[in-house]
């Protein structure tokens, strides 16, 4: 019963997302809103050193998926190379940040990178990239980050009525097999945190590892909080979110915007943040997008 009504509020979650953001969001072929300034000095548009003159590019992956980015139709994946979209949390951030540094949504041009090749080593075609990415020192090493627009949460996602579902520890989590998607921090707090018996599986993308819980191969998948209510209440037949994982140990997880090394822009992007957070925006937005009835921590 408890899994059930957990079930219903997960859907609920993401049905009653979708409605607010349609009449709070705003379509895309609206009139962009008045933009701002950020506070920072020399953080106007005209001395920002950004990769086009009076344009601000903004890289994510493609597809993305609620409630970080939001297709023109309720629950539907977004392809950035078709006509921008401005609902899901993510997106309402990037258009945030832009807005503050004094870019007009018109200014905002879109850029695909997929997830793996934004922490390598190099030049950037991109301003920055915003992708459920985790700051790390090893991926500090060849990039820059922005503070934290996300604190995040790592769950574990399964099927209704199979042996994972009734888990109410990380010791009865640790017979099952687990998957994650390779190149995430879902894969260090499996490690670290659930200490599985078994190897978790690794997969290209949360869509594989979808495909293997599909195929039986594992029983649960490892992703952040807010991706897992997603996937449980739309992607997995039956899914359901297991319970939510502490964060490692001295490390709190969080999500930063991604910049080529050494970039100019950051402290900016900075100010634009902590002004999001100070006037209410990001408490806002999440509650918005990606905050419901939270699952238990599997302790």
């Amino acid at each position: 019963m408890l899994r059930a009504v957990r079930k219903t509020l997960l859907v609920a979650l993401v049905v009653a997302a979708s409605a607010l953001a349609a009449g709070c969001g705003g379509d895309d072929d609206e009139a962009a809103p008045t933009t701002t300034q950020a506070a920072g000095a020399g953080c106007t548009k005209d001395s920002l050193p950004t990769k086009t003159p009076g344009k601000l590019t903004i890289a994510t992956d493609n597809p993305v998926f609620p409630p970080w980015f939001e297709g023109p139709k309720k629950d539907e994946p977004w392809d950035p190379t078709t006509t921008p979209t401005k609902k899901g949390y993510e997106a309402e951030v990037a258009y945030g940040v832009a807005r503050e540094l004094g870019f007009s949504d018109a200014e905002v041009e879109w850029k695909v990178v997929p997830f793996a090749q934004v922490f390598r080593p190099g030049p950037k075609d991109f301003d920055f990239d915003i992708n459920e990415a985790s700051y790390s020192a090893e991926r500090a090493k060849a990039v820059d980050f922005s503070d934290s627009y996300y604190e995040v949460e790592q769950a574990v996602v399964g099927v209704e009525g199979t042996p994972i579902a009734d888990a109410k520890s990380l010791a009865e989590l640790r017979k099952h097999k687990l998957g994650v998607a390779i190149g995430t921090t879902s894969y260090d707090t499996i490690v670290k945190v659930v200490k599985p018996d078994a190897d978790p599986a690794v997969y290209d993308t949360n869509n594989d590892a979808i495909s293997g819980l599909k195929a039986k191969q594992i029983e649960g998948i490892v992703t952040d909080y807010p991706t897992s209510l997603y996937m449980s209440a739309v992607q997995v037949d039956d899914g359901t979110v297991v319970g939510r994982l502490p964060q490692v140990q001295g490390n709190p997880e969080h999500f930063g915007l991604v910049f080529e090394k050494g970039s100019d822009l950051v402290d900016c992007v900075n100010d634009a943040i902590a002004t999001l957070r100070r006037n209410g925006t990001l408490d806002r937005l999440e509650q918005q997008w990606v905050s419901g009835a939270a699952p238990p921590v599997l302790r």
